[in-house]
């Protein structure tokens, strides 16, 4: 039976360059591969097909043979190159190193990075407005002190890994491919200790507790994360440490909600405050201010106090405290203010509907409800 054209099985002009050649092979070893088609035999067939023409046009000498003299200049028995078909592994290294690992020889991992860590610091709310400086304790693992973070005890040092070479790195044969992985025995270090320290068990770190001084900046919020570079964990076999993250999270306060650069506050005020006017003294991060009251104040009304809220830590222009009004129904009312409200409720009365134009609208608004529903 006549063999395809190496360019047609590929898919791939006679032009097509190295890249274009590799492209179209993994494509197609990755469909017909058998491992992704176990007893299939048609799929097994184009496999092997795909993979002897890449074998030919990705190597330039063949490729020249084949391009001038077809399959003959690539055939052993007519003293061609011809196809071995004993290099799948490496054709694999070739053209699925980027998933693989790579197909040269792997080269030892340098000292890898400590883990980062997390710490969430609860601030007053004064204390994220205006800053402060606190202390925290960290337990974290770091370097071990008598082996000086080796693993190896005082007067002895690791040596090379017997599994990996020192590279780190071990090959793993599964069917035609090759995986590259870290080496289990010494964990990508590419040593091996013999005579493990005392203190840590050969592994190079031991939980302490660290006493760290966070700054934290004004203006700070809840969900804002504070970096302390090199305060995490100690990178193994010697390597750099990791970092420290510091969450802020702001205590709610007694009196004031934040909302970004404002603040928000319930200021209670009297009955006759609100129907009358007044003036009242309400708190701030800063001190007292006085507010004044006008008359026929509603519950819900909103006093500005520009200038009174927080300046946020990214920048920008200080926000504004924003006073509430909830006016109070007065209880544990005596004999002579009940009386003095029952002559006030007669004389409102009196008024008519100017002097409650919200229950007057209210009400009309509900007989007009019910009268569409009758209606």
């Amino acid at each position: 039976m006549s063999k395809r054209d190496y360019y047609e099985v590929l898919g791939v002009d006679r032009s097509a360059d190295e890249q274009g050649i590799k492209k179209a092979y993994r494509r197609i070893a990755m469909k017909y591969h058998p491992d992704r088609n176990p007893d299939d035999a048609d799929a097994d067939a184009k496999f092997k097909e795909a993979t002897e023409a890449y074998e030919v046009l990705s190597d330039g000498e063949k490729r020249g043979a084949y391009d001038q003299f077809g399959h003959a200049g690539v055939d052993p028995s007519m003293g061609g190159g011809g196809f071995q078909g004993g290099s799948f592994s490496d054709i694999f290294g070739d053209v699925f190193g980027d998933i693989f690992g790579g197909s040269g020889g792997g080269r030892r991992q340098g000292p890898q990075r400590g883990s980062d860590l997390r710490y969430t610091l609860e601030v007053a709310l004064e204390e994220a407005v205006r800053g402060a400086t606190a202390e925290i304790k960290v337990p974290s693992l770091q370097h071990c002190d008598p082996c000086d973070g080796s693993g190896a005890k005082p007067g002895s040092r690791p040596v090379t890994c017997g599994s990996c070479g020192g590279s780190g790195q071990v090959r793993i044969q599964q069917g035609f491919f090759q995986v590259q992985q870290t080496c289990p025995k010494c964990r990508g270090r590419g040593q091996a200790i013999s005579d493990p320290c005392g203190v840590c068990r050969g592994q190079g770190l031991v939980e302490k507790t660290k006493t760290l001084s966070v700054k934290v900046p004004p203006g700070v919020d809840t969900g804002d994360r504070i970096r302390l570079s090199g305060e995490g964990e100690a990178g193994p076999a010697g390597g750099p440490p990791g970092d420290l993250f510091v969450q802020i999270a702001v205590r709610q306060h007694a009196l004031f909600e934040r909302d970004g650069r404002h603040l928000y506050c319930e200021v209670p005020i009297s009955f006759a405050d609100a129907a009358l006017g007044g003036e009242l003294e309400v708190p701030t991060l800063d001190g007292r201010v006085k507010l004044k009251i006008p008359t026929e104040t509603q519950t819900g009304k909103l006093f500005r106090l520009r200038g009174k809220g927080v300046k946020p830590v990214r920048g920008g222009p200080v926000g504004d405290l924003m006073c509430r009004a909830v006016v109070e129904t007065p209880v544990n009312l005596s004999a002579e203010q009940r009386t003095l409200l029952e002559e006030f409720r007669g004389a409102l009365l009196k008024g008519g509907d100017e002097q409650s134009p919200r229950q007057s609208s209210w009400f009309a608004g509900v007989k007009q409800f019910f009268d569409g529903m009758t209606g």
